[in-house]
């Protein structure tokens, strides 16, 4: 058997427990030998359920970089470490999978789509929702072409009180912001992902701080600390590209509404459009008449098969990394693509603040 590649781990919170540490666990090409956590019992306790037994424990993401064994990290930490995590695991010469947002700032994404170029390392983002079944049928079906050219569409990303409760979520300073970069960033980046476009004209946004400050709201993961809660609750976007394409985001963690969907795009194209709303639907004109096509991505009718026994997509995800690791597979999630998500979400943000639009070059 080949070597087994060596990994690190840089923070050891929920993101890495309920996601990235167990997708590592089913890859057997992998050996995790090295976790960090500016709370040492978190890296301890990580190391104890996921790593190797002589794995090495840091407080210092920087002292762990300087390991040679270590080929691979993933940059688990709030937004805010996000770039000088990845840029110094780039420069010390591993590949890196970077949870998303890529960023808080566009200015540092910049920096980190850079130091892959400059490395000649790998750099992925975290955007799991791209290898849902849902997702890669839709998106083989608009790289075919049967959706034709599209030219409007909306990211869903709306929660009615699903604020998280837990680590740094509504901390402006360690995170940038609250549900736009949080879930929108999921939604718009499905939705630039299907469309095939990358290049953005203008944004007009707004940001709202509405309910956060409102104690006893019938949160999914009970009360929120309102003394601590310094992000929006709700954000919208106007997006134009610059073949004329239009989109329209919408996000929130706290909003009165019934109308809740998230990680979903809905797209209209000259041939066809396609939504996720219930699941997966496709609606055309065919003979005159008005159709929907449901596909059965889920194997209704197929005796002895279980859906639920298919990959999740945090495996897929890490499998995509590994594979570009090892044989030099394309990745799926390219940091570019993911600069200009964080580019677009940082404009809406400024939008907001100034009630003006904002261009790109």
């Amino acid at each position: 058997m080949a070597e087994k590649i060596k990994v690190g781990i840089i923070g050891c919170g929920g993101i890495a427990n309920g996601k990235h540490l167990p997708a590592l666990q089913k890859e057997s090409r992998v050996e995790i030998i090295a976790f960090c956590d500016i709370i040492e019992e978190r890296a301890q306790q990580a190391k104890e359920q996921f790593g190797t037994p002589d794995a090495k424990v840091y407080t210092d993401y920087r002292q762990m970089l300087q390991n040679p064994a270590i080929q691979t990290v993933h940059v688990l930490t709030p937004n805010r470490m996000h770039a000088p995590c990845t840029i110094d695991a780039l420069h010390a010469g591993k590949h890196v999978l970077c949870e998303k947002p890529m960023a808080k700032t566009a200015s540092d994404a910049r920096k980190m789509v850079q130091a892959a170029q400059e490395t000649g390392n790998i750099l992925t983002i975290g955007y799991q929702n791209r290898f849902r079944k849902d997702a890669r049928y839709l998106k083989a079906l608009t790289d075919r072409g049967d959706l034709g050219e599209i030219y409007f569409a909306k990211a869903h990303a709306v929660r009615r009180r699903a604020v998280p409760t837990w680590g740094v979520f509504t901390n402006e300073y360690e995170q940038g912001g609250g549900s736009l970069i949080d879930i929108g960033t999921h939604a718009l980046d499905l939705t630039l992902w299907m469309m095939d476009n990358y290049r953005p004209k203008a944004v007009m946004g707004t940001a709202f701080k509405k309910l956060g400050k409102i104690p006893h709201n019938g949160n999914a993961w009970g009360d929120w600390d309102i003394e601590q809660f310094s992000v929006e609750d709700s954000a919208f976007g106007y997006i134009t590209m610059q073949n004329g394409a239009a989109i329209f985001l919408e996000s929130s963690w706290a909003l009165n509404t019934m109308d809740a969907d998230e990680a979903k795009t809905t797209l209209c194209g000259t041939k066809a459009g396609a939504d996720m709303r219930d699941g997966l639907r496709i609606n055309t004109c065919d003979m005159d008449t008005l159709t929907t096509i449901r596909p059965a991505l889920d194997g209704e009718g197929v005796a002895f098969f279980d859906a639920s026994k298919q990959p999740e997509p945090a495996d897929l995800e890490c499998a995509c990394f590994y594979d570009a690791v090892i044989d030099g597979k394309p990745l799926i999630v390219k940091p570019e693509q993911a600069l200009v998500v964080t580019e677009i979400l940082e404009a809406i943000y400024q939008s907001s603040q100034t009630g003006k639009a904002v261009y790109f070059e």
